[in-house]
């Protein structure tokens, strides 16, 4: 006798097209951005990151907000790989043309944690073609 039926075969087909649409657009959108980014050199998944390792990741900036650390002006971004976000702060600025919600970025440096979450400080940082995007 055979395992499966042709109906149970017909029902799990079904069940995979149906878990496929019903992802999140997050969902999808994060598998896109693994797939982008694994193939730039150098770059690592931001989720392998661990603290004071010298870094380089690629992402899109999901946020831009200025936000002003001891006293001194800070923009601050936060940059996500489809595996997990990571933040960067550029000290001593309150704009840098180009970084914006949306645009994709490369930077690099040491990572430090900042209550679990990895930071970057002060990053080397290239932005993406806007057409490549």
């Amino acid at each position: 006798m055979s395992g499966a039926t042709r109906s149970d075969r017909q029902q799990g087909r079904l069940r995979r097209m149906l878990g496929r649409l019903a992802s999140s657009q997050e969902e999808i959108q994060a598998e896109e951005l693994q797939q982008e980014t694994r193939g730039l050199r150098g770059c690592r998944p931001i989720a392998s990151c661990a603290d004071r390792e010298v870094i380089t990741v690629a992402g899109t900036l999901r946020a831009v907000t200025q936000r002003p650390r001891a006293g001194v002006p800070a923009l601050e971004a936060e940059i996500f790989d489809g595996t997990g976000a990571l933040d960067v702060v550029w000290l001593g600025r309150r704009s840098i043309a180009g970084i914006e919600p949306g645009r994709k970025i490369i930077a690099s440096g040491r990572v430090a944690l900042n209550r679990g979450r990895p930071l970057l400080f002060n990053p080397k940082y290239e932005l993406r073609p806007v057409g490549q995007e």
